[in-house]
């Protein structure tokens, strides 16, 4: 067995490991802080707010619903920290619970921010004769035609309400009779949960105040009694049948199953009349979802609507990214700054339309011959998508691997691999049990008598949305090495081929835990030899048994390990003969990061020349491991080696304006800027890049040169 194998026998303690689901709502917590981070504008402080409400959704729809789902299987798996399901759904519904209150006391506050630089948020007070004339008519041309009233009586059973639902139940009194009625409003998702009321201040109502403001509109005849707001959370993940043999008409099917799926949690607005939330509860048949009684706005995520308001001066400072000098220098031709020299690219600061540039020269280019592409996310207008059409029209072989378990991104990745089918491009599904995450474009090139390959490799997606948010590296290479092995790969995906040998990449499922503990191991050897060992790795999240077993090894031999995790991390730092010598820290600021690095001294102090340094798609977690096709690629240019270490990794561990420290309890800290205080968002978008900043700029020029010692 190998040493790094999962199935080995650890220690399964909480003394050991952070419970997985506690550390990721500790992550969204985090990200709730910025909401109060009075160094952000107020919108962008909103827009946090609204993201911790949409992360949390995701946690309920994903993560819940699949220990739920053990629990009611009654399933005895047991995190890596040793609870049972029941256990950590009791340990996550009284921390979500605590979330979610915070979260409606952080909308408190900036609801009384925003007022006063004249964004307001209004309720059932009364408005200007102009306001109410203007809102009365949108209500009776705009909502009400789109509105259903349902009766809730034994001969309208109660309806289907959809995942992310919110509806109204109403209590009424029919004015001829005196007799009582219930009715149940859906509102539709087809309308914007806020109106904005016409003129400055801007002014805002959410829908369902709307909807009990004009009531009486809607039910003439009746007096209203009682009314309460509700929302539901379903299961929303898509468990893949062993016996699916058509992928793509299983996921047609089981995207329409999800619409369906289990009742996870029930929100109500606190106040509910108790004969509502019980009729609710029985209903729904919603006896084992979870319940929670909401103060304040229920779907905290629809703020972001509010974040659209047109004030500029509200918002961060837009921000443009550059397109890399180095290919300006070549008049635009990818193929030739490539050939040149090693790039890579620093997204977002570096903009992701020379990832779009290089694919369109390629379609457009006669003497390219093929290309090949991995698509888990590409948005929805897409150019990579259409540079691929392109190509396929020009009568080029082209290649897509679609990955349709991409959560949430299905039906998008359904409709792509349609169009392109369409047009004559090769589209392959990849595995039916594991996902095809790597980030690879291949194109091959007739130059003179032979061929030539040149890649792209990518930390993130396909995607020139998240691309502008998101911080990632993009690897552009024609080494003749790495091209081979990205055909292998390639090759694996498409025709089950698996590589017997490989000679720059390592690649999940395949071997990348195994090579990343030797890595470590190595670093342990120069301890044992009276030599520094260092580990720096940058990740989402770090969940893997295995490897955080290694990584506490390394710690007790010695070795000096600085981890940079923005999200889940099980592993306990700072604990005596664990891991007092390795260190946590989150970055979590204006861009969301998402680059994979790992770095390894290789028997000298951190940042050194000869270090060993690594971009890959894969976070440190079994899934990645073993259930998914990744990558993890060699830096071995030595002005790419010096960006991505002495530049990106550098900057991670010396800022101190959007950095949190975690401590061996599980609580993070916020860093404090201290004298000299240093922000790596705010750095990167003043500063060029090593590799893509061109020859016109020099060497030595402008960059500055970062230092550990800034640290704090």
């Amino acid at each position: 067995m190998s040493e790094a194998d999962p199935s080995s026998s650890f220690a399964t303690r909480s003394d050991r490991y952070f419970n997985r689901e506690l550390s990721w709502l500790a992550f969204n917590r985090r990200v709730l802080e910025e909401a109060i981070n009075r160094a952000h504008p107020i919108l962008e402080r909103l827009r946090f707010l609204s993201i911790s409400g949409n992360n949390l959704d995701e946690f309920f729809m994903v993560r819940v619903a699949g220990l739920k789902g053990q629990q009611l299987e009654n399933v005895d798996l047991r995190s890596a920290d040793g609870l049972t399901p029941a256990q950590q759904l009791a340990a996550i519904e009284a921390e979500a619970d605590l979330l979610m209150s915070e979260q409606q006391q952080v909308w408190h506050v900036l609801r009384g921010e925003l007022a006063e630089v004249g964004v307001e948020v209004v309720g059932l007070e009364p408005l200007s004769a102009d306001a109410e004339a203007w809102l009365a008519e949108h209500f009776t041309t705009q909502i009400f035609p789109i509105l259903t009233p349902q009766a809730l009586d034994p001969a309208h059973p109660f309806p289907f309400i959809p995942n992310l639902g919110l509806s109204i139940v109403f209590d009424l009194v029919r004015n001829s009779d005196k007799q009582n009625v219930r009715e149940l409003v859906m509102i539709p998702s087809s309308l914007p949960r806020f109106v904005r009321i016409p003129g400055e201040p801007a002014r805002y109502m959410a829908l369902e105040t709307v909807i009990r403001r004009y009531s009486h509109r809607l039910f003439p005849g009746f007096a209203v009694n009682d009314s309460g707001v509700f929302r539901i959370v379903r299961d929303s993940d898509i468990e893949l049948e062993e016996e699916a043999e058509d992928l793509v008409r299983y996921f047609r099917s089981a995207i329409k199953r999800r619409k369906r799926g289990r009742v996870i949690r029930l929100e109500v607005e606190q106040g509910i009349p108790d004969a509502i939330e019980e009729m609710l509860q029985d209903m729904m048949q919603g006896g084992d979802a979870l319940i929670a009684e909401i103060d304040g706005l229920i779907g905290i995520g629809d703020l972001d609507r509010i974040v659209e308001e047109d004030r500029p001066d509200l918002k961060f400072e837009p921000y443009a990214a550059r397109f890399p000098e180095r290919i300006r220098e070549y008049g635009g031709d990818c193929f030739a700054a490539i050939r040149a020299k090693d790039i890579i690219v620093h997204h977002p600061y570096e903009s992701f339309d020379v990832v779009v540039a290089f694919l369109k020269q390629a379609a457009a280019d006669p003497d390219v011959v093929a290309i090949k592409q991995t698509l888990y996310r590409a948005g929805k207008q897409s150019a990579v998508i259409r540079a691929l059409i392109d190509a396929a029209e020009a009568g080029k072989s082209v290649t897509a691997v679609v990955e349709l378990k991409a959560r949430f991104d299905e039906e998008q990745n359904l409709l792509w691999a349609s169009a392109l089918e369409r047009a004559g491009v090769q589209v392959v599904y990849g595995f039916i049990d594991w996902k095809t995450h790597a980030k690879i474009s291949m194109v091959v090139r007739r130059e003179a008598d032979q061929f030539r390959t040149y890649c792209h490799f990518g930390t993130g997606n396909y995607h020139p949305i998240t691309a502008r948010i998101y911080t990632d590296l993009s690897f552009f290479t024609a080494d003749p090495r790495i091209g081979r092995d990205a055909a292998s790969v390639f090759n694996y995906i498409t025709g089950y081929v698996e590589p017997t040998e490989l000679e720059l990449l390592t690649m999940s499922p395949r071997d990348l835990r195994d090579r990343l503990c030797e890595l470590i191991d190595a670093e342990i050897e120069h301890v044992r030899a009276g030599r520094p060992g260092t580990v720096w790795a940058k990740m989402n999240s770090l969940v893997d048994p295995a490897i955080i077993e290694k990584l506490y090894a390394a710690s007790n031999a010695g070795v000096n390990i600085e981890l940079i995790v923005r999200g889940i991390c099980c592993l306990r730092p700072g604990v005596s003969g664990m891991s007092e010598n390795i260190r946590v820290k989150s970055v979590v600021g204006r861009f969301l990061e998402h680059s994979r690095i790992a770095v390894f001294g290789n028997g000298k102090a951190l940042p050194n020349n000869g270090a060993n340094v690594f971009i890959a798609s894969a976070d440190w977690m079994p899934r990645n491991f073993d259930r998914r096709v990744e990558y993890m690629l060699p830096i071995e240019n030595e002005t790419v080696h010096d960006q991505v270490l002495d530049q990106v990794m550098v900057a991670n561990l010396i800022d101190t304006e959007q950095s949190w420290v975690l401590d061996s309890e599980g609580r993070y800290a916020r860093v404090p800027p201290g004298d000299k205080p240093f922000n790596l968002h705010r750095y990167f978008m003043t500063n060029p890049s090593l590799s893509g900043r061109g020859a016109a700029q020099g060497h030595g020029g402008a960059v500055p040169k970062l230092s550990l010692r800034r640290r704090s």
